[in-house]
């Protein structure tokens, strides 16, 4: 398994001085000291080397957007220039595209939204404005869309209350609009329905005073106005129904 970038480097292997006779800086970086055989070294195998190389010569980025190791083209994205950054969208390395996800202009963002990694994708959720991540609604990964409910417009939430997963539906519940909120209390997960029972209109709620659930029950035993009780006065759990007639009573 391949190591990345923030993985510790094998700088025990250090570059020799021999290593530089092929190196197009040893005339001018390595004289001048802005390059050091087995410590700031772009040609070096090594993430740390080449971190060290790049931060010290960050106008050399460009050099390497096209270079052949993805761990060097990786951390050269790190400093180059915006018009560089937009060669790389279709780089064959997803750690080099995510890179792209944090460094891109928003307007330029919407070409990684199909990207084939998830990590990118989630950059993309979480940097793109609202009112232009609805395509990542549909995207096959939970992780995506739960960055996509936390940031979508909360009117335009509706087309998360059936997603297959329930930490998606669970944002979904605690967002959506009071006048939508209805079409979630049958929601297969106690948890979800509960925090409907939390925000629910008094109108909306009178279904789920039947809830299967005894939270939900409680939940609405202590909010609904006591002409709205109802059958929460005989609910089957004990602690419903002390919760509904202590408010019945006053």
């Amino acid at each position: 398994m391949r190591a990345t970038m923030d993985s510790p480097a094998d700088d025990g292997a250090r570059t020799s001085v021999n290593h530089c006779r092929g190196c197009p800086h040893r005339r001018d970086l390595l004289t001048e000291g802005r390059c050091v055989p087995g410590d700031v070294c772009v040609r070096a195998m090594s993430g740390r080397q080449i971190e060290r190389f790049f931060r010290v010569n960050p106008a050399l980025a460009d050099d390497y957007a096209g270079d052949s190791f993805w761990e060097r083209r990786a951390i050269a994205a790190r400093y180059l220039s915006q018009k560089k950054l937009l060669h790389l969208i279709h780089d064959p390395d997803e750690v080099v595209r995510r890179v792209l996800a944090y460094r891109l202009p928003i307007e330029a963002l919407d070409a990684l939204i199909g990207d084939p990694d998830r990590e990118v994708r989630v950059t993309v959720a979480d940097r793109l404005p609202p009112d232009r991540i609805e395509r990542l609604a549909a995207d096959p990964d939970y992780l995506v869309r739960q960055y996509v409910a936390r940031r979508l417009a909360p009117g335009r939430l509706f087309r998360l209350i059936r997603d297959p997963d329930r930490q998606v539906r669970a944002m979904v519940a605690e967002r959506l609009p009071l006048e939508s909120l209805g079409l979630m209390r049958d929601d297969p997960e106690p948890e979800i329905r509960l925090t409907v029972a939390k925000r629910i209109g008094f109108a909306e709620a009178e279904r789920m005073r039947t809830d299967p659930d005894w939270r939900v029950r409680a939940q609405l035993a202590e909010r609904l106005p006591q002409d709205m009780l109802g059958p929460l006065l005989e609910d089957p759990d004990p602690d419903v129904r002390a919760i509904a007639r202590e408010r019945g009573c006053h």
